[in-house]
């Protein structure tokens, strides 16, 4: 009896394992700090949980449209409209189970067997095994520490090919926490305008947790937007990981190819996550206002602590909750017991010796860097790096 090769295609995310290694430990008695999950330590906010209340006393408990209620979908428009000036009708939204399920949708909606797909690096890690799921070809092109972690325009052309089929990125990225400014996604939007048959896929899932700027989209320029895929979600900006919701904004023709593979996975998400959806889109953004100053705070306090880190090559985060730094300096070192070869070694290194859990570059395709999350409290992140301090103070 065997499987099905599609297994082989694809490996799981890096980001669970981690999380599920730490877990193990602790439920050994080991107290593990966390610093690999990519997930707000806040509740959701207060006003939302009240809509959700409502909706199940007033039995919004029955199966709803494939893309969500009608009254769900408008709410998206009319976030899109507020926070981005880009105009959008019902019709072109679809709602999933998670912005991960929308970039699943998206990709098998657009991409065929042996079509290339240009992803920078690095990337958030379920991109690329998206893409093999979907038979597609990954093409990264490799961004750097000292560009800021973002795809340069000649880059971006010279990675074209008549094979290639969509543009696949995230502003505010995870991991390395890059922003791209307008006049930077005005030079990307120029070279597709010379290349009018690739898709682009937007992740903007961190868009609230922006440290420099004003969120800016790629969809804001007209002469894409008919070819822009807008990914967007609550996990991130209203700290509603467990409710499951993410959504797409594209052209219709889009959508319907969306909306008909997730008819035959899924269905539609929660119906009481929806109604609690319309009102995170609709309602106030003050608590997610106060999630990203806690973030800027917390990232200020990282930047500080990191200081004191030998050899770590630091890029500052524009956005999202994570820094990236390149630990090759620790290359070849070690212990005694255990030799650092690779970011592998040195994540399970800080997991074992220090207690602390974290992912390896390798999964988001920069081999010499780590991510670590400061999406935990202070206290917590102060102590975790008391502790990679001690740890990589071993290290000869």
């Amino acid at each position: 009896m065997q499987l099905s090769s599609l297994l082989q295609r694809f490996n799981e995310p890096e980001t669970l394992k981690m999380a599920k290694l730490g877990r193990e430990l602790r439920a050994k008695g080991v107290d593990v700090i966390d610093l690999s999950l990519g997930e707000p330590d806040f509740d959701t906010p207060a006003h939302v949980k009240e809509a959700a209340v409502k909706a199940i006393a007033d039995n919004w408990s029955h199966y709803t449209p494939v893309a969500g209620f009608l009254d769900l979908r408008e709410a998206a428009c009319a976030k899109l409209k507020r926070d981005n000036n880009l105009d959008y009708k019902p019709e072109q939204i679809i709602t999933s189970t998670g912005a991960k399920q929308s970039l699943a949708n998206a990709i098998l909606a657009v991409v065929d067997d042996g079509e290339e797909v240009v992803i920078p690096t690095p990337y958030w890690v379920t991109y690329s095994e998206l893409v093999k799921i979907a038979r597609g070809k990954v093409v990264e092109v490799k961004t750097s520490l000292e560009s800021g972690f973002k795809i340069t325009p000649a880059q971006l052309e010279a990675a074209i090919t008549p094979k290639t089929k969509l543009f696949l990125f995230s502003s505010p990225c995870n991991p390395s926490g890059a922003v791209y400014s307008k006049a930077e996604l005005e030079a990307l939007a120029a070279v597709f305008a010379k290349h009018p048959n690739i898709y682009i896929i937007s992740d903007e899932i961190y868009e609230y947790i922006n440290f420099v700027s004003e969120h800016e989209s790629i969809a804001q320029f007209p002469e894409l937007k008919d070819r822009i895929i807008l990914i967007n979600g609550l996990s991130k900006g209203f700290a509603m990981t467990g409710w499951r919701l993410g959504y797409t904004a594209s052209n219709v023709e889009v959508a319907k190819a969306m909306e008909k593979i997730q008819g035959q996975m899924t269905s539609a998400t929660c119906s009481i996550t929806q109604k609690a959806a319309v009102a995170a889109l609709t309602g106030d953004l003050k608590p997610s206002k106060e999630m990203t100053e806690e973030f800027t705070r917390r990232r200020a306090r990282v930047l500080e602590l990191v200081k004191d880190i030998p050899g770590f090559k630091l890029f500052q985060p524009e956005g999202a909750f994570y820094i990236f730094p390149d630990i090759s300096y620790y290359f070849g070192k070690s212990d005694g017991t255990t030799t650092i070869t690779n970011s592998a070694d040195f994540s399970m290194y800080l997991l074992n010796t220090a207690h602390v859990s974290s992912v390896m570059g390798d999964a988001f395709g920069e081999p010499k860097c780590v991510r670590f999350s400061f999406a935990n409290s202070l206290p917590n992140i102060e102590k975790a790096w008391a502790r990679i301090k001690e740890a990589l103070a071993k290290l000869k």
